[in-house]
């Protein structure tokens, strides 16, 4: 389906006829693909909202960098669009800063955060030295006689999801992750679940024990053994935890 949002085409799916609302949401550089059988396992008991962001799956992207307030924003207004008031939010990686922000913001009825990002890292010297010492790179490399090294040095500089961004979305990238969630979350007090994976290097562990501690109303479930993306790598477990933390909203 495609809905037209302030100007976007964002494409979504919609599951499920009657129940509370839910609304799911990926992670970078991913779509509505990666939340799918969460849409399936919900759509007896929930209306299920699936959405691509803007700029990602079918969803047209934003006319200028976005940083996490415009998703924000946008999702709000696809909630007004709908009719979704106090939504039950699933989420994941990047969806989890959208997440975090719009409970702050505009309420949410329960969350379920999984792989979370939205905590910075404490900035020590060695990360000033790296980000400045990319940028004298980029400079350097912008002029006439160094032009030719300058798509190999980008390509050994910064992280995947960052290479493999391009144009407007790449901006959209560099304000999303500089920016900290961190104090939004005592302000959060729905009942929200966190799922890591015990081996995730993306959003570590320790990541989710800060959320725990911070966020008034939260739990922690730790999948062994496994990473980013425990929750789609053990769809079947995750499912059974979320029909656990859902079932009383049957």
């Amino acid at each position: 389906m495609i809905v037209n949002i302030n100007g976007l085409n964002i494409n979504y799916e919609k599951s499920g006829t009657k129940g509370k609302k839910v609304i799911l949401l990926h992670g970078w550089g991913q779509n509505i693909s990666m939340m799918a059988f969460i849409a399936e396992s919900l759509k007896k008991h929930f209306v299920v909202y699936n959405i691509d962001f803007p700029g990602f799956g079918l969803s047209d992207e934003p006319k200028q960098a976005w940083d996490t307030n415009d998703y924000t924003d946008f999702l709000h207004d696809f909630c007004i669009k709908k009719k979704i008031e106090n939504p039950i939010i699933i989420a994941h990686s990047f969806g989890c800063r959208i997440a975090v922000r719009y409970a702050y913001k505009y309420g949410a009825y329960k969350m379920c955060l999984t792989g979370a990002a939205g905590i910075r890292d404490k900035r020590t010297l060695k990360w000033y030295f790296k980000v400045y010492s990319y940028k004298l790179g980029k400079k350097i490399l912008s002029l006439k006689p160094f032009e030719k090294y300058k798509e190999r040095f980008e390509s050994k500089a910064g992280s995947e999801d960052y290479k493999n961004t391009s144009g407007v979305m790449k901006t959209t990238f560099v304000k999303v992750v500089n920016e900290d969630t961190t104090p939004l979350l005592e302000h959060v007090d729905c009942e929200t679940l966190l799922v890591f994976g015990e081996n995730d290097t993306a959003t570590p562990v320790k990541k989710g024990r800060m959320m725990e501690k911070l966020m008034p109303n939260a739990a922690l479930i730790i999948f062994e053994n496994d990473d980013h993306f425990a929750y789609f790598n053990e769809s079947a477990r995750f499912v059974r935890v979320l029909d656990a933390f859902l079932r009383s909203d049957y």
